[in-house]
Order: structure tokens, then C-alpha cells, then sequence
């Protein structure tokens, strides 16, 4: 049976999740999609691995990373945004389970009351993987991205404990 787990981001981790989120498939789907420099990359992490209301955390598989997800609460300490992307290389079903593993982290672990995500409307894959997660789709911000040359719709999406309790049950 393959072993999965979130841990925390560390300073050791920041040249590959670098790496993923600047490959081409990943940062094509980003709001920022210009090539991000480390300096850029050490500042970001800096700041953001030490809010509290954000958590900076490496999927692995078989104790090999091979994700990042992002869970920052905003608006109050019992909503949050969740963002992810896995390695360009992740063995074909790594997003169910990153999902799987992130969502009981969420709820269970910093006992949220609901996560929301989003994604760029033309993002067909991450808009099929929230559905599938059981998010529900909570509105569409239309033309509200511009990426530098068009605009994008934003899809929202919404998942509260509750569902996600009543699907774990499943």
C-alpha cells in the first residue's frame, strides 16, 4: 500500500516547489504566470511560513514530495482559500489523494467550518477535480482575470464540513 502524507513546507523544500510552480503546465493556470525568481520565492516564504493563518504544506508519496498545497485563512478563522498544484511528474492519481489528504487536514486538523477554492474558468481539469473533491460551485466572477493579453472568469467554489463528514462517511 502507497504511503501518503502532508508535512510542513520547510526551507529545504523551496527550490522544488520553485521548480514545480514555475514548469509551464502549472504556471499557465496561476494568476501570477510570469516566471518567479528564487529571490522572490524566499520572499514569499518568509512571510508567508510565518503567518499563522497560513499553512504551507508538502504532499508526499512513499515519503517523496510530490505536491504543495496552501491553506490561508482570510476573511475570519473558520473559512479559508486553499490553493495546490502537484509536481509535473506526480503519478497519474496524486490530485485525488493530495485533495483527500489536504480536505482531512482542513477540517480535522484546524477545524475549519468551510474551504473555498478557485479557478481560472477556462481550467476545465481543476474545475472537474473541485466537483469531484464534493465542492460546490458558489458563483462565477465573470471576466475578472487578466492574465496580460485576455480576460478570464473565475470559477468559486465552496466545501463545508459538513459535506465533506458526510462524504468521508462513504
Amino acid at each position: 500500500m502507497v504511503e501518503h502524507k502532508l508535512r510542513p513546507m520547510t526551507e529545504l523544500d523551496l527550490e522544488q516547489v520553485l521548480q514545480w510552480r514555475n514548469h509551464p503546465e502549472v504556471r499557465r493556470y496561476m494568476y501570477t504566470t510570469h516566471e518567479i525568481r528564487l529571490d522572490e520565492h524566499r520572499k514569499w516564504f518568509a512571510t508567508a511560513s510565518t503567518n499563522p493563518a497560513t499553512a504551507l504544506l508538502i504532499y508526499e508519496q512513499e515519503e517523496k514530495a510530490q505536491g504543495f498545497v496552501n491553506i490561508t485563512r482570510t476573511r475570519c478563522p473558520e473559512v479559508a482559500d486553499w490553493g495546490f498544484y502537484l509536481a509535473p511528474n506526480a503519478p497519474k492519481g496524486s490530485g485525488r489523494e493530495l485533495g483527500r489528504q489536504a480536505l482531512a487536514y482542513a477540517f480535522a486538523r484546524l477545524k475549519l467550518h468551510k474551504v473555498c477554492g478557485q479557478a481560472l474558468g477556462f481550467n476545465g481539469r481543476s474545475i472537474a477535480f473541485h466537483k469531484a473533491q464534493g465542492f460546490t460551485e458558489e458563483g462565477r466572477l465573470r471576466d475578472q482575470h487578466f492574465d496580460g493579453s485576455e480576460f478570464h472568469d473565475v470559477v468559486c467554489f465552496g466545501l463545508l464540513r459538513k459535506e465533506w463528514q458526510a462524504q468521508a462517511k462513504d
